[in-house]
Formats: C-alpha cells, structure tokens, sequence
C-alpha cells in the first residue's frame, strides 16, 4: 500500500506557542506511525513584512530545535529550511506564468494589508504562490490546514489542475485535512483571536519555552467573564478557551470545575506537565546548534532529490530547454 505523503509548514515570524503544539506539532508528531511526512520551516515566507535578518535566521534555528524538543523525529519526518531547497522559488516562478493577478490579489491576507494602507511588499501578493510550490513540489497528498488556509489550498489545487490541462499531467493535486485533535486555541487575553506567534503584546499567548512563573502569570490573567457557571458556553468565550486547553492538554473532558480559580490551577498545571519536557530537551539541543544545523541540511539532502524531479517534469512540460 502506498504510504501518504503530508507536508506541514511553520513560519519563523515569532516564537512557537501552545497553539502551534496542540494545533500542528502533536498531529505532526502522531502522524509519522503512519505517514511520510514533512516538516517545513517557511522561512521565506516570513520575508513578506519587514523583519530583521538576524532575527529572522535565530527564530528558524529556533524553530527547528523547538521542533526536535517537542518529538519531531528527523529519522522519519525530515526537517527541512525552505530557502536551503532552490526548487522552491523556480517552482514559484513556474507556477506564476499559469496564474492570474486577480487570483493573487483576492487573497485575504493581501487583500486585508493592502486596504490597511502603507508599503506592501510584492513578495506579500505572490507568497500563495510559492505556497502551492511548496506543497506541489514534493507530490503532498495531504496538507493539515485550518479555516484560515482554506483558501491557500484551494488556490494551490486549482494552479495543479490549470497546469496539468494545459502541459500535461505533472503534479499531484493534494487534499486539505483536518487533524483529529483540531485544536484551535486562543488567546487568553482575547478569546475572540488565536494564539498567535506575532500577537502585538503577547500578554496571552503561552509560548513553548515560556518558564514556569510566566505560564502561571499567564493563565491567571486569561479572561474569563461575571458568569456564575463555568461551563463550555458561546456567551463564555473565554472559559470555554481555557476547558478546551485542559482537554487538549490532558486527553479528556475535564470534570466541571468549582470555580474559575479551579480551572485556571488545573490549566497551568496540565500546560506545565506539557512544558516541562520540551523545555528541558530544547535546553540540551540549545548547546549544540552545528547538530540541529546537520539535522536541516540531512533533511534537504533527503527531500531534494524529488523537489528536483518535479521542478525537472514541470520545466519540461511547460517548455523549457533540458
């Protein structure tokens, strides 16, 4: 039976949080029994907004290592660096010439900045693009997405589907999944928003590496509401956010606790139980970067070689000279 292929990315814009491990790195990490998986770090693509390049290049080693900490195994899922692959950015080129500006510009996330006023980056309307590259590169048959990539994927299916009819049959057309546990968690300041890696003043996201004290400070100012019940309600967004990361967090439905105190001392100590290793681990690959620095350059040698055969089928289907 052949195995599926799943393609997961990260994008080092910020540090990851517990959204990013409940959301995308257990599902990651619970699919490689019984998938081929790839975990990306989508550095390119945090160069769509101004960032610092020294930055940039700490918050990729960072992510790396945080993803080796959390049980990523680069045995069996390679780790790979996208701007350490060329094909990604010829295969973006290949893919523009088969889309159209509309498309690119009916994008949210350009559509929402550009309207926002100020300089907006080219790199902001065609990063869909070298998205769909990044997953049609590497015959994906699956891709975890959430309601906000929605439209990424759809953008990426439509471009295979485009290029196969007209230059022949030359890419696989991926479908979009939901992981099982479909953790969406939000912030705790703003149980209206998800945990986000960029939120302006992070006074609600719980980062992996945060320490014990900030987790603890953390939780205890999440907003809950002047409800009496705490209960899982719409009228309760913010109590509602807390019981899901206790069940997110320990792998079953929480009795009902007594009070909001209650359920904000079970939280921090089942994110605490979750933490805790992952800190410890990271601290010991911490003192190594050269090994997570070797772990990203096996996992390109691993990948590459089908990153090249795409990108050779798809400059030949399209017309190019071999």
């Amino acid at each position: 039976m052949a195995t599926t292929r799943r393609l997961t990315g990260f994008k080092p814009t910020g540090h990851l949080h517990l959204g990013n491990l409940l959301g995308a790195l257990r599902p990651l990490i619970a699919a490689q029994d019984h998938t081929e998986s790839i975990a990306m770090i989508a550095d390119l693509h945090a160069m769509t907004m101004e960032h610092d390049p020294q930055r940039l290049r700490a918050l990729a080693l960072e992510t790396a290592t945080v993803m080796l900490a959390a049980g990523v195994d680069p045995a069996r899922t390679p780790i790979i660096l996208q701007s350490q692959i060329p094909e990604h950015t010829e295969l973006h080129y290949l893919l523009e010439c088969v889309t159209g500006f509309g498309e690119a510009s009916r994008m949210i996330q350009f559509k929402e900045k550009s309207a926002a006023g100020g300089p907006i980056r080219l790199s902001l309307l065609t990063y869909p693009v070298l998205m769909a590259a990044d997953i049609l590169l590497y015959d994906i048959d699956q891709v975890p997405v959430g309601e906000d990539q929605n439209q990424h994927l759809e953008l990426t299916r439509t471009l295979a589907t485009r290029f196969n009819a007209r230059y022949g049959d030359t890419f696989r057309v991926p479908a979009g999944v939901r992981p099982e546990a479909a953790a969406r968690i939000m912030d705790l300041a703003d149980p209206t928003v998800k945990m986000g890696k960029s939120n302006a003043a992070g006074a609600g996201r719980i980062g992996l590496l945060d320490p014990p004290e900030v987790v603890r400070r953390t939780v205890a100012r999440a907003v809950t509401d002047e409800f009496a019940q705490v209960r899982r309600h719409p009228d309760q967004p913010g109590v509602t956010n807390l019981i899901d990361i206790l069940a997110e967090c320990t792998g079953q439905q929480p009795s009902d606790p007594v009070s909001y105190g209650a359920l904000k001392r079970d939280v921090t100590d089942a994110i605490e139980s979750l933490l805790a290793p992952i800190r410890a681990r990271h601290a010991e690959l911490a003192e190594d970067p050269a090994y997570v620095r070797e772990i990203l350059a096996k996992g390109a040698a691993a990948v590459r070689p089908i990153a090249m055969a795409t990108c050779s089928a798809a400059r030949d289907a399209i017309g190019l000279l071999q």
